[in-house]
């Protein structure tokens, strides 16, 4: 019996930088928890945008945001992984000499240079981000669980000395063809997933889970049925168990209303 579904949004649920899920899926959602059945969001996205997405049922699912650095759920955080200052500000450096924009993610809201304008604007009105703009984000402070780097497309191309330098000193990501995420070691969607697996005493082979992007593959790992969506990238199609039909055509929400 499945007990637990997990999707990634961006991708899957979404087209990237939108936020207007079919509400069906809301609906969808309410039969299914009143089934007994628990869902969970997972996405590179901070919790407040998760919340906005799925704002009419925001007090019934979890949010497992930011790669999975973040696990909560409306009000409450359950599980915080930081990242060293230190690195941080490593990170900000040397994405910036890259070339490209850096992020840097608390678990309430977002640093932003002001310089950036342009991306401020698109995260305020793409994906509903709670952001703070700095002169300098060297001078941020406070609790830092994800750092991310943006560029307008084709991140892997250029990225390639940042992957070299801290492939062993954080957990990297891409995720879709703009950002590429930076974690503490440990963390991401698959380690939160069985963080709250075990919370909630579900197996493996009573979760689902649905994902397109490389920062999918540990999540669809840690669930027996495991869905690439049909626009999924070929390595997270091949490392899937099922295949559902794309975002565009709403794959997951076919799946979840057979279950139903």
């Amino acid at each position: 019996m499945i007990k637990l579904i997990v999707s990634d949004i961006d991708g899957t649920l979404l087209e990237d930088g939108t936020n207007m899920l079919n509400p069906e899926l809301f609906e969808v959602i309410l039969k299914l928890r009143a089934g007994g059945i628990q869902f969970a969001a997972a996405s590179g996205r901070q919790w407040v945008s998760i919340e906005s997405v799925f704002d009419p049922v925001k007090e019934k699912i979890f949010y497992l945001s930011d790669n999975g650095a973040y696990v909560g759920c409306h009000g409450r955080s359950l599980f915080i992984n930081e990242m060293e200052h230190s690195l941080v500000m490593e990170l900000i450096r040397d994405i910036r000499s890259n070339g490209l924009i850096p992020m840097i993610c608390a678990p309430d809201f977002i640093y932003l240079d002001r310089r950036d304008a342009d991306l401020y604007q698109w995260l305020i009105n793409g994906y509903q981000y709670r952001i703070k703009l700095v002169d300098d984000l060297q001078q941020a402070e406070g609790a830092f669980i994800k750092v991310s780097a943006y560029r307008e497309q084709k991140i892997e191309q250029v990225s390639g000395q940042l992957w070299e330098r801290y492939r062993h000193k954080t957990k990297m990501a891409y995720a879709g063809d703009m950002w590429l995420d930076f974690m503490a070691p440990e963390v991401n969607k698959g380690q939160a997933v069985r963080l709250l697996q075990e919370s909630l005493q579900i197996k493996p082979e009573e979760t689902m889970a649905f994902g397109d992007q490389m920062n999918d593959m540990e999540m669809l790992k840690q669930a027996y049925y495991s869905f690439a969506i049909g626009n999924a990238r070929p390595e997270v199609k091949a490392a899937a168990r099922f295949q559902s039909d794309t975002n565009q055509r709403d794959g997951v929400l076919k799946i979840l209303k057979l279950l139903l």
